[in-house]
C-alpha cells in the first residue's frame, strides 16, 4: 500500500458521545478540521462507526457532500467490530460476517461515499470464525465497497490467524504507539530482563507486519499532548522540556517532535494525529517531512521518557 505520513483521526468529531444530534456547529469544526489537515499534508482519514455513535462519519460524510471534489483528493479509512453499550446491554466485540457487512453499509450511507479505501477490524472478537470473516471482506472488496483491508489492537498471531483463508492481504494494524505508550518498542530490548514480565506487548508482532508489508498506524500518537502542555509525572516534565529544546533548535514544533521520534524507528510506523483542534493539527506540517533526529537525539528522548537508563 502507499505510504502516509501521517494520518488524522477523526475521533474527535460530530460533537458529543452520545445520541444527541448533531448541529451545524459541528459540521463547520469538521471542516476546519479537514482544512487543517489537508494543509498539513494530510490526506488519509482515520473514522470507526462506533466514534460519536456514528456522528464523527456523518459529519464527515457532510464535508464530503459540500465538496463532491475531496473525494478523489483523501484516503477514508474506517473500523467496525466494537458493539458499544447500549442501555442494560454491555459493550462487545461482534466480528461475525454478517455484521461486518452491514457495518460497511451503514458507514458508506454516513459517509456519503460509494466505497471506504481501507477496513480495520477495530479489536479482537473471541468468537469469530476466520473463514466467515474472510467470505465477508472478499465480498466487500468484490462489490467494489472496500479497496483493502486491515486489523486493529491485535497481535501477530491474531493477524496470520484471519490472513490464513483469506486471499487479500492485510495491509494495516493499527496499535496505540507513541514516546509514552512504549511496551512496542521496549519489548525489543527487555528480553531476558525482569522487566519483560511487565509488558503486555504481543511478543513478535512489529516483526511481523515488517516482514509481511504490513503498515504499521500508531493511534495515540502524540500522547495526549503530555510532551507539550500536558506533563503528569516528574519523566513527563523532563521530556517536555527535552522536546522544546529540540522543536527550538530545529525550527520545529513539540508535535513535530513526538512524532518523528515514531517515524525515525525503522519498522516504517505512520502516526494517527487524534487532536480536533485545527492548530495543533497544522503544528504537525513538518512531521510529513524526513525526520531530523540524530541517533543520539532518538535515544536521549527515550530514555528521558523512560525515566530510567536502559539495562
Amino acid at each position: 500500500m502507499a505510504q502516509d505520513r501521517l494520518i488524522h483521526g477523526c475521533m474527535g468529531l460530530g460533537g458529543s458521545w452520545d445520541r444527541e444530534p448533531y448541529g451545524a456547529a459541528d459540521v463547520e469544526h469538521a471542516h476546519a478540521v479537514v482544512e487543517a489537515a489537508l494543509d498539513a499534508g494530510i490526506t488519509t482519514f482515520d473514522h470507526a462507526d462506533i466514534y460519536r455513535h456514528g456522528k464523527a462519519e456523518a459529519v464527515f460524510g457532510e464535508v464530503l457532500a459540500r465538496a463532491p471534489e475531496l473525494r478523489g483528493r483523501i484516503t477514508v479509512q474506517t473500523k467496525c467490530g466494537i458493539r458499544l453499550a447500549e442501555g442494560d446491554r454491555p459493550g462487545t466485540y461482534d466480528l461475525r460476517g454478517s455484521s461486518i457487512v452491514r457495518c460497511v453499509e451503514e458507514s458508506l450511507t454516513r459517509l456519503r461515499t460509494d466505497h471506504v479505501d481501507t477496513l480495520l477490524l477495530h479489536r479482537p472478537d473471541p468468537l469469530a470464525d476466520p473463514e466467515d470473516i474472510a467470505e465477508a471482506l472478499t465480498s466487500l472488496h468484490g462489490q467494489g465497497l472496500v479497496k483493502q483491508f486491515g486489523v486493529s489492537n491485535m497481535s501477530a498471531h491474531q493477524l496470520a490467524r484471519l490472513q490464513g483463508p483469506l486471499d487479500l492481504p492485510l495491509v494495516v494494524n493499527q496499535l496505540e504507539m507513541s514516546l509514552h505508550r512504549r511496551d512496542w518498542l521496549e519489548s525489543e530490548v527487555l528480553v531476558n530482563t525482569p522487566g519483560a514480565a511487565q509488558l503486555g506487548f504481543p511478543e513478535g508482532t512489529l516483526d511481523h507486519c515488517r516482514s509481511h508489508s504490513v503498515q504499521l498506524q500508531a493511534w495515540g500518537a502524540l500522547a495526549q499532548g503530555r510532551y507539550s502542555d500536558r506533563p503528569e509525572t516528574a519523566a513527563d516534565r523532563a521530556t517536555a522540556l527535552l522536546v522544546r529544546e529540540l522543536a527550538e533548535r530545529k525550527g520545529t514544533t513539540s508535535e513535530t517532535i513526538v512524532l518523528w521520534w515514531l517515524r525515525r524507528h525503522p519498522a516504517g510506523i505512520v502516526p494517527v494525529i487524534g487532536t480536533a483542534n485545527p492548530a495543533r493539527i497544522r503544528a504537525c506540517r513538518d512531521a510529513t517531512g524526513e525526520p531530523r533526529l540524530s541517533h543520539d537525539e532518538w535515544y536521549e528522548l527515550w530514555i528521558t521518557a523512560r525515566g530510567t537508563p536502559l539495562p
